[in-house]
């Protein structure tokens, strides 16, 4: 369960993986191969098994609801798209925090896993698992068939191997430094097979912290000051259905289905992970995305602007019924989408200035009027976690005379323009952006923001180049999200140990020592109320610091998709948050691609024959404006 894994998110929901970029033209197409990416010797070392604890209670779970269709069939190719060509494969170190990074990480397994419906423990490489009494140790057996992309079985040294990689300062990952010192003390082998993982200390739902991935030490050991470079392309064993097969710098990616890998009939495998083949194409605008997506070039397109759904809609493909389209509401954590302020900016030092740019953005007018009402507002950058999330907190609302007070009781005045000015320095920001489909946002933004006295100048970037600015902090004004967890986490995005300094999540620079002592105590606490209680805590000292502003909340995706994609007749889970994801461990994997169908859907094109069109509304698990 890749639980810490904080990657940033687009604003608004695509059918295309947005990742970083390398711009090299020209770049020679790469074969892959374990034996020449690096020759290394592998150096014995002492392994003790440790005794095993009596009377432990070990329990599984083989009676939950599956949640694929036994209709899936196999094979095919699923065309996808990228806006930038990623900067690595690697998924920890500079450069590997960005959204392509989930397509490596989603092939490699975890322990354990939560069942998407009913959120009960589910196995994974792990098909039975107790808890210690001590409540800082869990014990898992481990799948004695499991294997690596080589061939080589999965043992319990692979998990210590975790804590030796995830602690290395080779890796400059200072994130997974800290958690795997801080958070998990131990990685205990009692047989190739059977292992013990504890943690530092008590913690509510145990699980979800234990619950760790392994390292193939046999592909990295040893590690060295050169990790970082040796490994920016290395193709790395893994545990999952899919595997990197080829590339092509600057132009695609490509995976391909293993045939027979390991867990494919497993219970909550089987019948998933369906194509042959997942090509990732590197298309650098939406709109041409688009242009693809209608010639059939790509599989999927994501529809959750409006003007998409609404408007663009109105086209051939879709009248004709040759494109289905679906709206499916999902219930999980909300991404944290917003304008993140960077406090080591001067106009942004003082909180009353951060306090009347909160209320000079009239997101409320973007959703009314360019997103038609179709998105919410969100409330705070933690929603949706049910009693970790404080639901008293509400976003400020768009507030000119709030703007006013605020900037005229420290001395600052309207000039001829409009824009408050004090000492020959103007409230003027730069709001950082990436993708040309959020301008119409922007601009409404910027004229209300106007009124406000408030200048906001709108930067486009290249997504790869908007995101290495967002992470050296030379931004004034980061416009984009992060993912969610299981549950909030607070140190990465939040505390001063990550604030003036580069390649970390705390883009605003938060440097406070009230929510320091906050958040340190929530990760230490061993009670859940406590937990709960900080967690409350901590929202309403973020709230307080006023260096984000949240923007939308969209609980659906709406997908328009070829009709020879297939999905089961539930369409989808409560976690869902790509109908066609095609490597979560989690939720993905569920689609197939019917060649009959291909073969019919390509003659009435030729023929000029129309079928019915198909609008799919799945309403199940939507939640009201005010749900938690």
């Amino acid at each position: 369960m890749r639980f810490h894994k904080w990657v940033f998110v687009l604003l608004v929901c695509c059918a295309a993986l947005a990742g970083c970029s390398d711009n090299r033209e020209g770049a020679e197409t790469t074969e892959p191969s374990f034996s020449k990416l690096l020759v290394r010797e592998n150096e014995p070392f002492l392994r003790e098994y440790a005794p095993m604890p009596e009377n432990i209670q070990w329990l599984t779970n083989d009676i939950d609801p599956v949640f694929a269709s036994p209709d899936a069939e196999k094979g095919g190719l699923f065309r996808a798209a990228l806006l930038s060509f990623p900067m690595t494969f690697r998924v920890v170190g500079p450069d590997s925090n960005g959204s392509f990074r989930s397509a490596i990480l989603d092939n490699q397994l975890s322990l354990i896993n939560i069942h998407p419906n009913t959120g009960n423990i589910i196995p994974e490489l792990a098909t039975h698992w107790a808890f210690a009494p001590d409540k800082k140790t869990m014990y898992f057996k481990l799948d004695k068939d499991a294997r690596w992309s080589d061939g080589r079985p999965v043992t319990g040294w692979d998990f210590v191997y975790t804590l030796t990689f995830m602690r290395s300062e080779h890796i400059i990952a200072p994130w997974y430094n800290d958690y795997y010192t801080r958070e998990i003390e131990q990685v205990m082998v009692y047989d190739d097979h059977t292992i013990g993982v504890k943690s530092t200390k008590a913690v509510p739902d145990l699980h979800l912290k234990l619950g760790i991935s392994p390292t193939p030490e046999h592909f990295f050991h040893p590690l060295d000051k050169e990790f970082t470079y040796r490994y920016n392309w290395a193709v790395v064993p893994n545990t999952g259905p899919y595997q990197i097969s080829e590339f092509k710098k600057g132009r695609y990616i490509r995976f391909a289905r293993k045939i027979d890998w390991w867990a494919k009939d497993r219970r909550y495998f089987k019948h998933r992970f369906n194509v042959d083949t997942v090509q990732y194409s590197v298309i650098r605008d939406f709109n041409l995305q688009w242009e693809h997506f209608k010639k059939g070039r790509l599989e999927t397109f994501g529809l959750v602007q409006p003007k998409y759904w609404y408007d663009k809609s109105k086209t051939r493909v879709i009248e004709n019924g040759y494109v289905h389209r679906i709206w499916f509401f999902n219930d999980l954590p909300r991404p944290s989408l917003g304008m993140w302020l960077n406090q080591d900016k001067e106009v942004f030092s003082e909180s009353y200035r951060r306090l009347a740019f909160a209320h000079a953005m009239n997101i409320d007018k973007v959703i009314e009027k360019v997103l038609r009402g179709d998105y919410f507002r969100l409330a705070q950058p933690f929603f949706g976690y049910g009693d970790y999330t404080d639901l008293t907190i509400s976003a400020r609302k768009y507030d000119v005379s709030r703007v006013e007070s605020l900037m005229t009781g420290q001395g600052w005045h309207r000039a001829d323009d409009g824009i408050w000015s004090r000492d020959g320095q103007r409230f003027s920001v730069t709001v950082t952006y990436g993708y040309d489909d959020h301008m119409p946002q922007l601009v409404v933004l910027k004229e209300e923001a106007r009124k406000a006295g408030i200048e906001l100048q709108l930067e486009k970037l290249d997504s790869s180049a908007m995101f290495k600015k967002f992470l050296e902090k030379q931004h004034d004004v980061a416009w984009m999200g992060w993912s969610t967890g299981m549950r909030p986490s607070y140190w990465q995005g939040w505390h001063s140990d990550n604030a003036h300094k580069p390649q970390t999540n705390n883009i605003t620079n938060t440097d406070d020592p009230q929510l320091d002592a906050l958040i340190d105590q929530y990760r230490e606490s061993l009670d859940e109320a406590e937990r709960i209680r900080l967690s409350k805590a901590i929202q309403n000292k973020i709230h307080e610091v006023c260096a984000y502003v949240p923007t939308f909340m969209v609980p659906y995706v709406r997908i328009a998709y070829w009709r020879w994609l297939k999905l089961p007749s539930f369409h989808g889970t409560r976690m869902s948050e790509n109908l066609f994801d095609p490597f979560s461990s989690t939720v993905g994997g569920l689609f197939w691609m019917d060649p009959d169908l291909y073969d019919q859907t390509l003659s009435a094109m030729k023929q000029g024959t129309a079928l019915p069109p198909v609008t799919l509304i799945d309403d199940r698990f939507k939640v009201t404006k005010d749900s938690p």
